[in-house]
């Protein structure tokens, strides 16, 4: 019984190989696990005696590493060696090399479950490297694009060998686990060894372990001391839903599996060729700390599921299929586990009703359009008067039309107060464009009742904003003002802000940040070109920049997110006017922030930039507001592609506003880009 450590060419991992000799060992893996649970509690007995304990602990590494090799011998004919032909990492360019992942044999018949890392790129052949050494050609039947999963078929008339499952109940936080991979060799199965850290991880969807997981064993299973299958390796993360989110976790010691104990219901579905999608319900939550809130709703898209049982705003969510949910995170964990299709039982809280519920959940939402009235809110509040005052009215709008003007106030719409543009935010998100409801106004000082129907948020830019006057004096600042260092202990990355010398604290800033071009980064420059903007509209620039200046690294996206939090904890920022800007590879990035961080950003203004092609583009929500800004050169073929990535913004229902430049933004545009963030606020 021999064991080696063999140094592989592979860039992510070197591995433990599983000798030739081994095979299954002289003892069940059962009674190994057994056997090693009594040597435990004998060394536990014998601790005292330095002699025997030293004998003790080498004898129990010895039947560790033997239980360990006859668990992966036992699923070694499940694991099969996948090579994929022809990804397409861009458009057009294909690789001329193959990939080569792993895969669970889920029916003797050729079906395996594989993650999707690997599939992302549509490959144009697969090939399985069977049992007895032959390879031979597969297709993939189906995916699974809740948790990134791809189901294969291969043309053989060879068996396969379908694991030992274990089922949910028994998977115990701190038992061994292996993580098993076919990379390297197609005999031989790779293994990395580490513990069941979690079993309800990525919102109800994964396991976790801490052994080390790559694209070296993606697809393959992790299994327990017994070699019975726990689960499908895969890339995920809680903050995206691509085929790759979470691959930059690779080796960390934070690992991901789907249970296959979960998958197995659904096989049927995905062999008939159904690809398998998140479930939605078609609400919004009450803003806030998702940990410690309750499941409150604040707004129910029209047409979607939860409309269609008449759940209402203010509602309380307290059960989902029986079981009690007390938090908003608990929600997002018991809706998690569910697709398109499954019916769920809902108990809500209404005044002192509880009222219960069941619906379908479905695959996607018709896209939500934001209803606009027309106007722009006043941004200081005045605790004596009730309601939101008006300081500006689009000419031609709903607002105008009902003779709305500056000064004017909104005390309620649909018969719930206001007190904050922001309450108007939350009542809006369950009306759309062509609905109507009534609003209780003042107008030149008179109360009155009126009707409106609003239309779409336009794309259009106002010619001519009035400039705001702020309230207080210099000695209200206890803020400093100027360019101001924001480092982050943690991070090697400079940043800087330019704070204008209107600063005050009793006036909502709106906040800039500037991702800057690849090896381009003049702070000078910078402050020249916007120091009156800030001022004049009352804006922040915020200044990181790369941890190599040459290019942007697609984790940075945490950075910059770390760095927006940090100026918001020192000046007072408005929520609903925070933009991220760039140019060229920092307008990649700009896309990368406003699409993963959909609860902070609410722009993006990117300039000579494409949209990332594997981006995730959620849908358009009607509590998380975003506008897009993109300037580009009108010429082919770049032109013709960006036009197509935002013509799909615009069918998500995003206003998408666009401009021709050459290179950066000139003067004149950059004073209409002001303009276009001063308006971010609108009703």
């Amino acid at each position: 019984m021999s064991f080696t450590y063999e140094n592989d060419p592979n860039p992510f991992m070197t591995e433990l190989r599983i000798s030739s000799s081994l095979a299954y060992g002289s003892m069940s893996p059962k009674r190994l696990a057994r056997l090693l649970a009594s040597m435990f509690v004998f060394m536990l007995g014998v601790a005292f005696d330095r002699r025997a304990c030293t004998y003790g602990a080498d004898d129990l590494l010895a039947l560790e590493a033997q239980a360990m090799k006859a668990a992966v011998a036992r699923v070694a004919p499940s694991v099969l060696r996948i090579e994929t032909f022809g990804n397409q990492q861009r458009a057009g360019t294909p690789l001329t090399s193959s990939r080569i992942t792993s895969g669970v044999a889920v029916s003797e018949e050729g079906h395996i479950l594989s993650s999707a890392f690997q599939f992302a790129g549509k490959p144009s052949s697969i090939l399985v490297t069977l049992p007895t050494g032959k390879r031979a050609a597969a297709q993939i039947v189906a995916r699974d694009l809740s948790r990134m999963l791809v189901l294969l078929k291969v043309t053989t008339e060879e068996k396969f060998t379908v694991p030992e499952i274990v089922p949910r109940a028994e998977m115990q936080v701190g038992q061994w686990t292996l993580a098993v991979g076919k990379t390297f060799d197609k005999d031989f199965p790779n293994r990395s060894v580490g513990i069941l850290s979690a079993v309800n991880r990525i919102w109800g969807k994964a396991i976790q372990t801490d052994a080390k997981i790559s694209p070296a064993n993606y697809g393959g299973p992790l299994i327990d001391i017994e070699g019975r299958t726990l689960g499908i390796l895969v890339p995920m993360s809680p903050q995206q839903q691509t085929e790759v989110a979470g691959a930059e976790w690779y080796d960390s010691g934070i690992g991901f599996a789907i249970p296959l104990a979960d998958m197995m219901p659904y096989l049927e579905q995905l062999k008939g060729g159904k690809d398998l999608r998140p479930g939605l319900l078609g609400i919004s939550l009450k803003s806030g700390d998702a940990y410690s809130l309750p499941a409150e709703i604040a707004a129910v898209q029209p047409k979607s599921p939860a409309y269609k049982v008449d759940l209402a705003v203010g509602d309380v969510i307290v059960a989902v299929d029986e079981q009690p949910v007390s938090r908003q995170v608990q929600l997002r964990h018991a809706l998690g586990r569910h697709y398109a299709g499954d019916s769920v039982s809902l108990t809500v809280k209404r005044g002192e009703q509880r009222v219960t519920v069941s619906l379908k959940l479905v695959d996607r939402l018709a896209p939500y359009t934001h209803p606009f009235l027309g106007l722009l809110p006043a941004r200081f509040h005045n605790p004596n008067q009730r309601g939101i005052e008006i300081r500006f009215v689009y000419p031609n709008s709903p607002a105008a039309e009902i003779g709305l003007h500056s000064g004017d106030r909104i005390l309620a719409i649909a018969d719930k107060d206001l007190n904050v543009p922001g309450d108007a935010y939350t009542i809006l998100g369950s009306f759309e464009p062509g609905s109507t409801f009534t609003m209780s106004v003042v107008k030149a000082g008179r109360p009155e009742t009126v009707s409106l129907t609003p239309t779409e948020l336009p794309t259009q830019i106002p010619n001519a904003l009035p400039l705001i006057q702020p309230l207080g004096n210099a000695a209200d600042n206890p803020a400093p003002t100027g360019l101001i260092p924001v480092k982050l202990p943690e991070e090697p990355n400079e940043c800087v802000a330019l704070v204008p010398a209107s600063y005050k604290q009793g006036m909502l800033h709106g906040l800039l940040v500037w991702l800057h071009p690849s090896g381009q980064f003049d702070q000078d420059r910078l402050v020249e070109r916007w120091q009156r903007h800030c001022n004049d509209r009352h804006l922040i620039l915020l200044m990181p920049q790369a941890a190599n200046q040459k290019r942007w690294l697609p984790t940075e996206v945490d950075y910059v997110r770390k760095a927006i939090d940090e100026i918001r904890k020192a000046y007072r920022i408005d929520d609903t006017r925070i933009v991220v800007h760039g140019h060229q590879a920092g307008g990649a990035l700009a896309y990368m922030l406003a699409f993963s961080q959909r609860d902070l950003i609410r722009g993006v203004a990117a300039v000579d930039a494409a949209i990332p092609r594997r981006l995730n583009l959620p849908a358009n929500a009607p509590l998380q507001r975003l506008a897009i800004y993109a300037a580009s050169e009108d010429e082919p073929p770049r032109a013709s592609r960006a036009a197509e990535a935002l013509q799909r913004l615009r069918d998500l229902r995003y206003p998408v506003t666009t401009r021709q430049t050459k290179g950066y933004l000139s003067e004149m545009q950059i004073d209409e880009l002001v303009r276009w963030i001063d308006t971010l606020d609108r009703l």
